[in-house]
């Protein structure tokens, strides 16, 4: 399964001291939680979670991913697409990137990843460096059809290996806010936080 990835307007990613709108605590805490996201999955589900990769390959990076990986626009690089679940639900979409010159020279093997977590992965390997988190309303031409819903939020950090980086993006969808919710004693906010979108002037250049 694959999706066009272009004919939309690219959003401006933004760090938590930019965003203007006020957030639900418990929407900020998993956007911008520095931990594991796996393992915070893992722990939701009740050991429940899995990995379902939809697309693995060479592409033309998004103009917005070139910037962050500090790309000509333009650039080739590694592109993975995978649904996190929980309890065979997709809780969140996940698309990693890394530039086809740098992964050459690394050695790192996103094409044998299989049904893995490559975020675990790179968390795990103390040699990556994170870098920022930053936050948008992800675009839903950008997202599978079958799940195209506006205004989800998205988050994306790079992790750094020497001269090799890798973008990760992962998208909330509306399923793993409603396994959340279920758990947290503000369950009801945080349904309606996560339906609320950002100012204008937040959410695309």
């Amino acid at each position: 399964m694959h999706h066009s990835n272009f004919p939309c307007e690219t959003p401006v990613w933004l760090s938590q001291n930019r965003l203007t709108s006020p957030q639900n605590v418990s929407i900020l805490d998993w956007l911008f939680d520095k931990g594991s996201l796996t393992r915070r999955l893992i722990r939701l589900s009740n050991d429940g979670f899995s990995v379902t990769p939809l697309f693995e390959g060479w592409q033309l990076l998004r103009a917005d991913e070139c910037a962050a990986l500090g790309l000509a626009e333009g650039s080739e690089g590694w592109v993975r697409e995978a649904y996190l679940r929980g309890h065979g639900e997709a809780w969140v979409f996940a698309r990693s990137v890394a530039s086809r010159s740098a992964l050459q020279g690394d050695g790192l093997r996103m094409d044998e990843l299989g049904n893995r977590p490559l975020g675990e992965l790179l968390f795990c390997d103390h040699a990556f460096q994170r870098g920022a988190i930053e936050v948008c309303r992800y675009p839903q031409e950008w997202l599978p059809a079958e799940l195209r819903t506006p205004d989800l939020w998205g988050r994306r950090s790079r992790f750094d290996r020497g001269a090799l980086s890798v973008l990760v993006a992962e998208i909330f969808l509306p399923s793993l806010w409603r396994a959340a919710s279920a758990h947290s004693e503000t369950g009801p906010e945080l349904l309606e936080s996560s339906g609320l979108g950002l100012h204008s002037n937040d959410t695309h250049s």
